[in-house]
C-alpha cells in the first residue's frame, strides 16, 4: 500500500483519442491480383525468368530480321562456318576459328569469307543466327497455340461436367477416360501421317489429348465450389446456369486455369522439339527449334555449335516457363508451399 501511495497520479492522464486517426487504415488495401503481384516480386527466379522470357519473345520475332541473311537462304560455298561476330572476335571467342583435321583454323580466311555469321553457318549455308529465332518463333506459336486450344476446351468441358454433376458427369469422365487412356504419340503420329507434317497438324495433333489434364483440374475445383454461398446465392436469386458458370465460376478458376496453361506451354514446346527430332516435324526448308537441333545432331561431334544453339535456347524456354509457372502457383495459391 506505502508502494502505492508514493505514485504520482498526476503522470497518468488518458491519451487524447481521435476518432479519425483510430480508424485509419494504415496499410492499402489489395484486390486478389495486387496481393499476388507483390508475392511474385518476391520470388527472385520467377522475376528473372519473366525478363528472360520476355527477351527470347522479342528476339523470336525480331532477330530474324536483325541478320542480313534470311533463314531459308541456301549458299554452299559458305557451309559449316563457326560463329564470328564483330569485335567480339579479338578477345578470342566468336572468332571463327575451329579444328580442321587436328588443327585450329581460321575457316572464314581460309574459304576467304568476308561476311559474319554470328551463330555460324548449316551444312546447306544457311544463317544459324536467322534460323534459331526463326526456329523459336515457330516453336513459341505452336506451343501457344496448342495451349490456347487446351485451355479453351479442358475448360469448357471440365467446366460443364462438374457444374451439372450426375449422369451428365458420368458419361463425360467416361469419354475422358477413354481419351486418357489412349497412347499420345500414337494418335499424334497417325494425325500428323493423315494431316501430312505441318503446323496446323501438329497443333491438332497435340491437342487431341492434350486437354484432359486441364479438364480435369477444373472439373474437381468446380466441384469444390460449387456449394459456395455465393453460387447458392445466385441459384436462389434466378440466375441462369450459363452465367453461373462463366460470371461466378470462372473467375475463381482463373489461377488455377493460368497455372496449368503456364505448365502446358513447355511441354507443348517439348513435345513439339520432339516430334520434329524424329522427322515428324516442320519439313525444309522451315525451321523450328526441334528441327534444328536434328540437324545439328548429326554433325554434334565435328560441329557442335551447330546443336549448342538451338539447345540452349530451347533449355532456356523451358526453364523459364516452369519457374514462372512455380511462381503463379506461389503466388495464387501460398498453401501449395506447405
Amino acid at each position: 500500500m506505502k508502494a502505492i501511495d508514493n505514485i504520482d497520479l498526476n503522470k497518468f492522464e488518458p491519451a487524447d483519442i481521435v476518432a479519425e486517426s483510430s480508424e485509419r487504415i494504415e496499410k492499402p488495401s489489395l484486390n486478389f491480383w495486387q496481393d499476388a503481384w507483390l508475392r511474385i516480386r518476391k520470388n527472385k527466379g520467377a522475376v528473372f525468368s519473366i525478363f528472360l522470357l520476355a527477351i527470347l519473345i522479342i528476339m523470336a520475332f525480331v532477330g530474324p530480321h536483325l541478320s542480313p541473311y534470311a533463314y531459308d537462304k541456301q549458299n554452299i560455298s559458305h557451309a559449316n562456318l563457326p560463329p564470328k561476330i564483330q569485335g567480339i572476335e579479338k578477345l578470342g571467342i566468336f572468332d571463327g576459328h575451329m579444328k580442321v583435321s587436328g588443327v585450329e583454323t581460321d575457316v572464314y580466311k581460309q574459304k576467304n569469307i568476308k561476311e559474319y555469321y554470328w551463330f555460324g553457318t548449316d551444312s546447306l549455308g544457311r544463317d544459324i543466327f536467322s534460323r534459331a529465332w526463326k526456329g523459336t518463333q515457330v516453336s513459341l506459336y505452336i506451343a501457344f497455340l496448342a495451349a490456347l486450344i487446351d485451355m479453351v476446351i479442358g475448360v469448357v468441358y471440365g467446366l460443364v461436367s462438374g457444374y451439372y454433376g450426375g449422369n451428365v458427369d458420368n458419361v463425360m469422365q467416361r469419354i475422358l477416360e477413354v481419351i486418357s487412356g489412349l497412347p499420345q504419340l500414337v494418335i499424334v503420329i497417325l494425325m500428323i501421317l493423315v494431316l501430312n507434317p505441318g503446323i496446323i497438324s501438329i497443333t491438332v495433333a497435340l491437342t487431341i489429348t492434350g486437354w484432359t489434364g486441364m479438364a480435369r483440374v477444373v472439373r474437381g475445383q468446380v466441384l469444390k465450389l460449387k456449394s459456395q454461398e455465393y453460387i447458392l446465392a445466385s441459384r436462389t436469386l434466378g440466375e441462369s446456369n450459363g452465367k453461373i458458370m462463366f460470371k461466378h465460376l470462372i473467375p475463381n478458376l482463373s489461377s488455377v486455369i493460368i497455372i496449368n496453361t503456364m505448365f502446358t506451354i513447355p511441354n507443348a514446346i517439348f513435345f513439339e522439339a520432339f516430334l520434329s527430332f524424329i522427322g515428324l516435324g516442320l519439313q525444309p526448308p522451315k525451321a523450328s527449334l526441334g528441327t534444328l537441333i536434328e540437324d545439328g545432331f548429326t554433325t554434334m561431334q565435328f560441329l557442335p555449335f551447330q546443336l549448342l544453339i538451338p539447345a540452349i535456347i530451347i533449355s532456356l524456354l523451358m526453364i523459364t516457363f516452369n519457374l514462372i509457372a512455380d511462381g503463379l502457383r506461389d503466388a495464387f495459391d501460398p498453401k501449395s508451399r506447405d
